[in-house]
């Protein structure tokens, strides 16, 4: 059996099912997903979910929220790991009405997804790794991954409306995650937490 690592970048996912209007799939399972991407005679070993929280002075408490409820419901699933990055506020002015707008963007996340790949390989944690992403930054630690461990395979499942053809380029394989697969891979609703603790789907979500 060959032992295969997961790694998620959140925000590209989600990013991708938004930009198709998904939003009834935002309850994802993403353990469930991982086993569905594997072939014969894989073994799932570990799911790593990349993320960062939203910051409460420039979001709407409702998406707060809907963040919060989904991101206990992942920490319930015994293979997923969830490691964060953060969100830094930010000033824009628009070129051409002069418009000044506060926003925030996110900071750390490709950085993580990089360090883990790239320590994992060297620990010898996985035979093969999926990355679920687009974000063409994360191609050097996959060149890398595959320069220094050549026993070692790193594919690329794309979110929904995403591509990138240097991932494609540097990968030794890659595919579009489906509808379908997105589909039944769903949590539970609600999901009961060990603690005894339930989160139920946000009813925007459904």
């Amino acid at each position: 059996m060959r032992r295969v690592a997961v790694y998620i970048d959140g925000l590209n996912l989600y990013y991708g099912m938004k930009s198709r209007g998904w939003r009834r799939y935002y309850w994802l399972d993403v353990q469930r997903l991982s086993e569905r991407l594997l072939r014969p005679r894989q073994r799932l070993q570990f799911v790593r979910y990349f993320t960062a929280k939203l910051l409460p002075n420039y979001t709407p408490a409702a998406r707060i929220e809907r963040q919060s409820a989904y991101l206990q419901a992942l920490s319930s699933l015994p293979k997923v790991r969830i490691r964060y990055g953060f969100h830094t506020a930010k000033t824009i002015t628009c070129r051409h009405c002069g418009e000044t707008i506060r926003t925030y963007e996110e900071k750390m996340t490709d950085v993580n997804i990089a360090v883990a790949l790239l320590q994992d390989a060297h620990d010898d944690l996985y035979d093969a790794a999926i990355l679920i992403s687009a974000d063409s930054d994360l191609t050097a630690p996959i060149q890398i991954v595959r320069q220094k461990f050549a026993n070692k395979r790193v594919i690329v499942r794309f979110p929904p409306n995403r591509r990138s053809q240097d991932l494609i380029a540097a990968a030794s394989g890659s595919s579009r995650i489906s509808r379908n697969m997105l589909r039944d891979s769903q949590l539970p609703d609600p999901v009961h937490k060990p603690d005894g603790y339930s989160v139920h789907r946000p009813a925007r979500w459904r």
